[in-house]
């Protein structure tokens, strides 16, 4: 499979043409139309700092259906520890600056630059991008962020200072999807962490095909808020 080297048109392959690794493009900009673009065709940028922007759409794709979720006992408990506050929204810049800094078990590096960093902000000025975030008084002990289109949350990457925080925030944030009547949550790739949250791999062309039936939902756009108290 050829890999696409993209110009200044705002276009993509088609993601079925990526290659066995799940990479389909190289080259491009980080502009806020060129990510929902891309994310409405199922492709992300994943690439390390000094390296041109890496464009994917892997296969078999991670997807968690949020009437799926599969949450543990000892982390329902932890959900509904009164030391602990889920926000959404609330400190955006401040969670995917932790997650750039935070460590990766086989990474030396992130792939949070810099640049990225800036995109996502801007993603999150215009309502489409969010940030669930695990709070223990005024500290932020917690946190993941992604992208929102239709009735889709694209998750982007998550981190914890303490234990349970992140995943204590992804729990109470797919379940405020699931009242918001969200089709799905890509995953993007398999974990065991995640499949333990009730995530599957699906084939890719499973994935576009419902994800192109989700995007005909309305975007919520703007600042979250949970709509109930835990």
């Amino acid at each position: 499979m050829p890999v696409y080297r993209l110009t200044n048109e705002l276009i993509f392959p088609d993601p079925e043409d990526a290659d066995p690794s799940g990479l389909l493009a190289v080259g491009g900009d980080l502009g806020a139309e060129r990510l929902l673009l891309a994310y409405s065709m199922g492709i992300f940028p994943w690439y390390e700092d000094g390296l041109p922007i890496l464009w994917h759409s892997p296969d078999p794709r991670m997807v968690l259906l949020p009437d799926q979720l599969r949450v543990s006992r000892s982390l329902r408990k932890a959900q509904r520890g009164c030391d602990l506050e889920i926000r959404l929204d609330s400190d955006f810049e401040a969670v995917i600056r932790a997650c750039a800094r935070a460590p990766r078990d086989g990474q030396d590096g992130t792939w949070i630059t810099d640049a990225m960093i800036d995109a996502y902000l801007r993603l999150f000025e215009l309502g489409c991008a969010h940030s669930a975030e695990t709070w223990q008084g005024d500290e932020l002990v917690g946190g993941l962020y992604g992208v929102s289109l239709g009735g889709c949350f694209f998750g982007e990457s998550m981190f914890a200072r303490s234990a349970n925080a992140s995943k204590v925030a992804f729990a109470t944030l797919v379940e405020q999807l699931a009242r918001w009547e969200f089709d799905l949550i890509d995953c993007q790739v398999h974990t065991e962490h995640l499949a333990r949250f009730g995530a599957t791999e699906w084939p890719r062309s499973r994935f576009l095909e419902v994800l192109e039936k989700s995007l005909a939902k309305q975007t919520r756009r703007g600042r979250w808020q949970l709509d109930t108290e835990r």
